[in-house]
């Protein structure tokens, strides 16, 4: 419930979340669809910043979960992938 509660807030005020965890306004340039290529994984969010360097990667997490550091190292290589610029 936590999992689709948060992205639905995310997806609605990706602007607000992207500046608190920042700590400063940001612009976005648009929330970007989560799915990533080779396997199908899906993030919980990602959001893209007018700024040519930042991507924005949310993860909700509400149990413990001891594969989270690679899963999480894999979605970064996957970003980077897609946004090889940013």
């Amino acid at each position: 419930m936590y999992d689709n509660v948060s992205k639905f807030l995310i997806e609605q005020y990706p602007q607000d979340f992207a500046s608190w965890l920042l700590g400063e306004p940001v612009t976005l340039s648009e929330l970007s669809p989560s799915e990533l290529s080779l396997e199908p994984i899906r993030a919980d969010a990602l959001i893209l910043l007018q700024s040519d360097e930042t991507v924005l990667h949310y993860e909700f997490q509400t149990d413990p979960d001891p594969a989270i550091p690679f899963r999480m190292a894999d979605y970064a290589l996957r970003i980077y992938r897609r946004f090889p610029k940013k």
